[in-house]
């Protein structure tokens, strides 16, 4: 059967989504200039579906969905979901792929370092820690890989020479690629050291002041000349001009890199190449987000409530004009697939099924439960074939281009076809109870709407899984089947 993209494809309602915000006001001069229309606002479902996504990387639930859509209150909406668990889950692990915690080849953390270390960065997220005070935690850490978490950012690195540790941290906060810049700041990793202890796999990360014998002077990227005598520790220095809020590149870094996130693309983009020469796409909207950032003291979850409450970000996917550049302005929300651990956790979620994880190369410290979702997952090297297939990035440098967004024949065949799929969907315990429970076509349609579209199904839907069922001799592998139309749908696999 065919199941219609009705809420992806037809016009949205209007809504009154207030007074346009800083963001807004930038986004839509830039629209003027370019003489192009923004979309109009998405409608409440698609919203609801939207930010849960992008909020905390989860569906909503069939309850859930059903209770905003009755009463729709968006701001507070945002706010709840800044608030739950999740939020500092999801985010942990878009951390986690910039700051490369992988057990093995080539990054070799070790299992119990890699698990200390997401645990370290989850806490902080969930703390709601400021972005500058989590950047000099990592950059000035010493200890235990073991038992002090950021001091793997040290240790998170293919090459673990002061080359090669500049390289990862001007990528990191800088946003920029291995370079002048990164070869200038070589002399600040010169005296990061690290030596084992009694314990296998254990090391221990320290500022060796033996390792400079004078005093060194380093030029910084904006013209200054940095001093560091002997006896002081220079990544202290360093990091406090990092994140000073007149600093121009650590702000503007970290806002690119947050908006980039949400939207599927930065302002500059790619979000880690913040040449010169890779000019921004509207240099306003790149200077609000950086101001906003320093207003709210580094403070990225406000920042994050102000871009999902920007009528910006709540505009429909469906561009209001043809120009092809639209999508680099911003001028509707750029649908894009969702990430490999985001829909294999939403397959698990509206089965009621379970994925297992293991390590290729078992060790100690990589027992996974089963109820851990893959977004839980804190070791890059603990994967599925699944995740590999539908591009989970690789954690190997820290590169957003290591996430593979490209839907390629396999996956599509692998949802279509594959066993993993079809026992999720045919055998899963919520949906056997779901197939079980069922009074009628009507109710069945709209329980499963709401429980894999986040929406209620149109009259014309419902028509047509009515005139579905009615044709087969096995009501539950007809409802079956309307699953798997579901779940094979764009509306399910893509953000909207």
């Amino acid at each position: 059967m065919s199941v219609s993209n009705a809420t992806l494809y037809e016009k949205p309602k209007s809504l009154n989504l207030g007074s346009e915000s800083a963001i807004d006001k930038v986004v839509h001069q830039k629209l003027r200039q370019k003489g192009i229309s923004p979309s109009e606002p998405c409608s409440d479902s698609v919203f609801l579906r939207r930010v849960y996504l992008d909020a905390i990387g989860t569906l909503p639930t069939a309850d859930e969905s059903r209770s905003f859509l009755q009463r729709p209150d968006r701001n507070l909406l945002i706010r709840q979901l800044l608030d739950r668990p999740e939020f500092a889950t999801y985010w942990a692990m878009k951390w986690a792929e910039l700051l490369r915690v992988k057990s093995e080849f080539p990054i070799n953390l070790w299992p119990m370092a890699a698990q200390e270390y997401h645990r370290w960065i989850r806490t902080q997220l969930d703390r709601n820690t400021p972005i500058d005070q989590f950047a000099r935690s990592l950059l000035t850490s010493e200890g235990s890989n073991f038992r002090v978490g950021p001091a793997n950012f040290y240790r998170a690195v293919t090459a673990k020479t002061p080359e090669g540790i500049s390289e990862a941290v001007t990528l990191t906060w800088m946003g920029l690629r291995p370079g002048k810049v990164s070869r200038e700041l070589t002399p600040v990793f010169s005296s990061v050291a690290f030596k084992p202890t009694g314990e296998w796999k254990e090391e221990i990360v320290f500022w060796n002041p033996l390792a400079t014998a004078k005093p060194s002077e380093i030029s910084l990227p904006d013209g200054q000349k940095m001093t560091i005598s002997a006896e002081a520790d220079p990544r202290i220095a360093f990091a406090a001009w990092l994140t000073s809020p007149k600093n121009p590149w650590f702000a503007k870094n970290i806002s690119n890199r947050i908006w980039s996130w949400i939207f599927g693309s930065g302002v500059i983009n790619p979000a880690d190449d913040l040449n010169p020469q890779n000019a921004s796409t509207n240099p306003a909207l790149t200077q609000i987000l950086t101001q906003e950032l320093v207003r709210e003291r580094f403070d990225t979850k406000q920042m994050m409530l102000s871009i999902f409450e920007s009528q910006t970000y709540q505009q429909s996917s469906i561009p209001a004009s043809p120009q092809k550049d639209a999508a680099r302005f911003f001028a509707y929300y750029q649908i894009r697939p969702l990430g490999a651990e985001v829909l294999l956790d939403a397959i698990d979620q509206i089965s009621g099924t379970q994925d297992g994880y293991s390590s290729a190369a078992p060790e100690p410290y990589t027992f996974i439960p089963e109820e851990h979702r893959s977004i839980e997952l804190a070791d890059g090297s603990i994967t599925s074939s699944f995740l590999e297939m539908f591009g989970r990035p690789t954690r190997d440098a820290g590169y957003e281009s290591e996430r593979n967004q490209q839907v390629s024949v396999m996956q599509r065949l692998h949802l279509l076809n594959s066993t993993h799929i079809q026992r999720k969907l045919n055998l899963g315990p919520a949906l056997k109870d779901l197939y079980r429970t069922a009074i009628n076509p009507e109710q069945f349609a709209q329980r499963v709407y709401l429980t894999v579209l986040s929406r209620y199904p149109s009259a014309d839907e419902v028509q047509k899984i009515k005139s579905y069922v009615s044709k087969q001799k096995v009501r539950q592998t007809a409802f079956q089947d309307v699953v798997w139309a579901l779940v094979n749908s764009s509306e399910f696999l893509y953000r909207h």
